[in-house]
C-alpha cells in the first residue's frame, strides 16, 4: 500500500520528493556536487563496488516510480517539467551502470574519477578544510581503484586501456600539485598530504601496471554502444526521441554548409587550406599566449555589451591561468566557471595551455600556430564571453528550482558556446575581415565531425581508420590530431554535443524568436540561460511553459 508521502500528491510533497531525487544522484557523483558548489560533499568518494551500485540502482528505480505516480493536476506545468528532468537525472547514471555498464567496461571511469581540482582553484573555505578534502580523497583512493579492478570485465576495449595508461599517468603529477598547495599553507598540512598521497599512487601504479600486463594484451577493438543502446543514450541525456539517424543527417547537412561557406571565402574549394594558413602565421608568442587570451576576455566582453546580445549578470570577472599541468595533455583551452551554490564568487578561470618548454622547436611553433590570434579569440568567444563563463554566470544567478539548478545537459552546455561562435559572426565580431569567419567554420567543421564520428562508430561499424579520414579530409586535421578525435570518439560518443545543442538552439530561435520574443535576441538570450542547463530535447517547452 502506498501512502501520501510516497505518491507526491501535492506541491510540498513534490518538493520533498525533489530533494529525495537530487541528494540520492549525488551519492554516487559527489564530486559534481561539489563542482556545483556543495561543499558539503566535500572529500567524498561514491561507493562503485557491484554491490554499491546495485544498492544505489534500486533506489534510483523506487524514486523514478514515485516520480511517476505524481498525479498531472497536482504540479503546475513548469514544475511538471522539472519532474522530467529529475527523472533524466535518474536515468542517466542508471543508464551508465546497466546498460552501457561503464564501471564494467571502461577503466577510466576509476582513473578519472580521482579529481582534486575544485580545492585548489577556489577560495571558498579556509586552506586546513580545503586540504582536509584533497587528503580524505587521496585517501578514499585505493579502495576505489580496487573495487574497479574487482568489476572490470577480463576483456576490455583497447582505447579504453590506452587512454587510461594517459590520463592515469599525469595523476601523480596532480597529487604534486595538491601536496605544494598544502605545503605553501604549512609544512604540517603538506606532510598530511605527502602521506595519503604516497599511499594512493602505490595504489594507481598497480592499478595501471595490471591494465599493461594483465587486460592490454587481451584488449579487444570491440568498444561501441550499437544501436539501441545509442538511441537511450540520445533520451537519457538530452530528453531526444529523434532517430539517430536523424540526428546524422542533420549534422551532415551542417558539414556541407560550412564546407560551402569556406569555398565561397575561399574563391574555389583546393584554396581553403591556404585560408588556414594565413590564420596559422600569424600567432603569439609562447610569453604572450596567456596575455593575449586576458586581453580578448576585455574584448568579448564589450563586444556583448555594445551588440546587446545576452545581459552580462555582474560581477563577471574573468582571469586566464595557463592550464594546470596534469589537464595538459587533454586541453587546450578550458574554462573552470562558479558553481550555482558555490560560495567563493563569481569569478571565473580560464585556463590556456602554454608551450611546454622541454618540446622540440618545430612543436612548439605547431602549438602555438594551433592557437593563433583569431582561432583564440573564437576559442575564448566559446568559453567566456558570451560562452561557457557568461552561460555559468545566469545558471548561478538565475532564480529556478533545485532540479534546473542541478541538470547540466552536455549538449546545451557545449551547444550554447558552440552556438555563441556562430552568433559573434552574425554580430559583425570579425567585421569586415574574413578570418574571424574561417576561425568560427574551422571549429565548426569540427564538431560536425564529431557528431558523424559518434553516430557513425556506435551505430554504423564505422573503423577508427575510418573515423580518423573523416577527420582529415573534412576537418582539414593533420594525421595526428585527427587520430585522437577518432579514439576520443570511442569513450565519448557524447562529443556530438556540441553540434547537436548549436542546431538545438537555432531551431528554437527559428521557431520563437518572432511570435514569442518579438524578435528580440536579447530576450530569447536571456530567456533561455534562466532555465539553466537543460536537456535540449526539451528547450522549445522550457521557453513556452511559464509558472
Amino acid at each position: 500500500m502506498t501512502d501520501r508521502p510516497e505518491s507526491a500528491g501535492s506541491a510540498g510533497e513534490f518538493d520533498r520528493l525533489e530533494q529525495e531525487v537530487v541528494d540520492h544522484f549525488f551519492e554516487l557523483q559527489p564530486g559534481y556536487a561539489v563542482f556545483l558548489g556543495l561543499h558539503q560533499y566535500d572529500g567524498r568518494v561514491p561507493d562503485l563496488s557491484r554491490a554499491g551500485t546495485e544498492r544505489w540502482v534500486a533506489t534510483a528505480d523506487r524514486l523514478l516510480s514515485r516520480l511517476g505516480a505524481v498525479p498531472a493536476n497536482s504540479v503546475s506545468a513548469s514544475r511538471a517539467l522539472d519532474r522530467s528532468l529529475l527523472e533524466l537525472l535518474l536515468e542517466s547514471p542508471r543508464f551508465d551502470i546497466v546498460e552501457s555498464r561503464d564501471l564494467d567496461r571502461n577503466p577510466m571511469s576509476y582513473v578519472g574519477g580521482i579529481s582534486l581540482t575544485s580545492y585548489m582553484v577556489r577560495d571558498y573555505a579556509p586552506v586546513p578544510a580545503r586540504v582536509d578534502a584533497i587528503v580524505r580523497t587521496l585517501e578514499a583512493g585505493p579502495k576505489y581503484l580496487d573495487d574497479g579492478r574487482r568489476r572490470l570485465e577480463a576483456v576490455l576495449p583497447k582505447p579504453f586501456l590506452t587512454l587510461t595508461l594517459a590520463m592515469g599517468g599525469g595523476l601523480p603529477s596532480h597529487f604534486e600539485q595538491a601536496e605544494a598547495f598544502a605545503r605553501k599553507e604549512s609544512g604540517t598540512l603538506g606532510d598530511r598530504v605527502h602521506a595519503a598521497r604516497t599511499t594512493a599512487e602505490a595504489a594507481l601504479t598497480e592499478f595501471l601496471e595490471r591494465v599493461r600486463s594483465e587486460w592490454m594484451p587481451k584488449a579487444t577493438d570491440e568498444f561501441a554502444l550499437g544501436a539501441a543502446r545509442y538511441q537511450r543514450l540520445l533520451w537519457v541525456r538530452e530528453g531526444i526521441r529523434s532517430p539517430f539517424e536523424e540526428i546524422r543527417r542533420e549534422g551532415e547537412a551542417d558539414l556541407r554548409r560550412n564546407q560551402a561557406r569556406l569555398e565561397e571565402i575561399a574563391g574555389r574549394p583546393d584554396r581553403t587550406g591556404e585560408l588556414f594558413e594565413t590564420l596559422y602565421q600569424d600567432h603569439p608568442t609562447a610569453s604572450d599566449l596567456v596575455p593575449s587570451a586576458q586581453r580578448f576576455v576585455e574584448e568579448t566582453k564589450r563586444f556583448v555589451l555594445e551588440k546587446d546580445l545576452v545581459t552580462i549578470p555582474e560581477p563577471a570577472t574573468c582571469r586566464v591561468e595557463e592550464t594546470p599541468s596534469y589537464g595538459r595533455a587533454l586541453s587546450t583551452a578550458s574554462m573552470n566557471p562558479p558553481g550555482p551554490f558555490d560560495q567563493g564568487g563569481d569569478e571565473g578561470i580560464y585556463y590556456v595551455t602554454p608551450v611546454d618548454p622541454t618540446w622540440p622547436e618545430k612543436r612548439q611553433e605547431e602549438w602555438l600556430r594551433s592557437l593563433n590570434r583569431t582561432m583564440l579569440k573564437n576559442i575564448t568567444v566559446h568559453e567566456v564571453f558570451p560562452g561557457h563563463y557568461l552561460q555559468f554566470l545566469h545558471f548561478r544567478h538565475g532564480k529556478t528550482s533545485l532540479a534546473r539548478k542541478v541538470f547540466l545537459s552536455p549538449s546545451f552546455t557545449e551547444g550554447w558556446a558552440h552556438y555563441c561562435e556562430q552568433l559573434a559572426i552574425e554580430a559583425g565580431i570579425g567585421g569586415a575581415d574574413w578570418k574571424a569567419e574561417v576561425a568560427q567554420i574551422h571549429d565548426a567543421l569540427l564538431r560536425d565531425c564529431r557528431l558523424i564520428a559518434s553516430v557513425g562508430l556506435h551505430t554504423g561499424g564505422m573503423t577508427l581508420a575510418e573515423a580518423t579520414k573523416l577527420f582529415v579530409d573534412k576537418a582539414h586535421f593533420e594525421q595526428l590530431p585527427a587520430e585522437r578525435e577518432a579514439i576520443r570518439g570511442t569513450f565519448n560518443p557524447e562529443y556530438f554535443c556540441y553540434t547537436l545543442g548549436k542546431l538545438r538552439i537555432l531551431e528554437a530561435r527559428r521557431k520563437l524568436l518572432g511570435p514569442r520574443f518579438h524578435g528580440s535576441l536579447k530576450a530569447f538570450h536571456d530567456r533561455l540561460l534562466a532555465n539553466g542547463a537543460p536537456p535540449v530535447g526539451l528547450i522549445e517547452t522550457l521557453l513556452t511553459v511559464r509558472g
